[in-house]
């Protein structure tokens, strides 16, 4: 792993809680013959701007397989009402972080180098409060799921607004911005971080669901990266053949 200039210190933690009311014990479950968190990590050790990776979970089995992995974890709280609360918790066992990455914990074919992207940018501009990504919608039913997010951006490339509405609605059919999917990977600032999990949820946030538009209401600047990365997560168990099948393309890929 390559450390950053400027003296900063990027960690990526990635949660793996216990708990999914859709699929219990989602961290542990076989891909190919690996756990779910194996993929996850081992996809974050691919990484070369991050100066360490933790695993931070709730639960004592996925702790122990992440041990047996090698990997630096961390026991946190059951109860954090986010995934973002987990991440602050596990920051704060890190002190020398300046800089905290979020790598989902579902989604096995992350791309390092996206993750990357981000932890370079962020090091890089101490105006970020909070940094994350986006694809391009081309399809018109992820346009109108309400479980794909979308996001809005300036002329700067920072987020406007984030909703599972489609957004910017198409009034005229001609011209206008490409509908850009939100995937779920952030990066804060430590000290944002912190400031982040003690403010209450913002009115938008209860409704969307979404808190990151907390940070929107508190007038933070989220930068967003554009990227043609797909991240595929792992909801259901219905999605398991997919992710296998998609697995073994990119495992083929890199060996050929």
């Amino acid at each position: 792993m390559n450390p950053l200039p400027n003296n900063s210190h990027v960690t990526g933690i990635i949660p793996a809680r216990w708990a999914s009311s859709r699929f219990p014990g989602k961290p542990l479950f076989p891909l190919l013959g690996k756990p779910l968190i194996q993929h996850v990590y081992e996809r974050a050790c691919e990484c070369q701007k991050l100066d360490r990776i933790l695993i931070a979970t709730d639960h004592e089995e996925i702790f122990a397989v992440a041990e047996s992995l090698g990997a630096q974890v961390v026991m946190t709280a059951s109860d954090h009402p986010t995934g973002t609360d987990r991440i602050a918790e596990a920051a704060a066992l890190v002190p020398e972080a300046s800089h905290l990455i979020n790598i989902q914990g579902d989604e096995p074919l992350i791309d390092p180098s996206l993750i990357d992207q981000l932890a370079s940018t962020l090091a890089s501009d101490s105006s970020i409060d909070l940094i994350t990504a986006a694809s391009p919608i081309t399809e018109q039913e992820q346009l109108n799921d309400p479980n794909i997010v979308k996001v809005v951006l300036n002329a700067a490339s920072n987020a406007l607004y984030f909703s599972r509405a489609p957004i910017p609605y198409p009034r005229s059919q001609s011209g206008g911005p490409t509908p850009l999917r939100h995937i779920g990977l952030y990066g804060y600032r430590a000290d944002f971080l912190e400031k982040f999990v003690k403010w209450p949820p913002a009115p938008m946030e209860i409704a969307e669901s979404l808190e990151q538009l907390r940070a929107l209401h508190h007038g933070a600047r989220i930068q967003v990266i554009l990227t043609e990365h797909d991240a595929i997560g792992l909801d259901t168990p219905e999605q398991v053949s997919l992710l296998e099948s998609l697995l073994e393309q990119h495992q083929h890929h890199r060996t050929s």
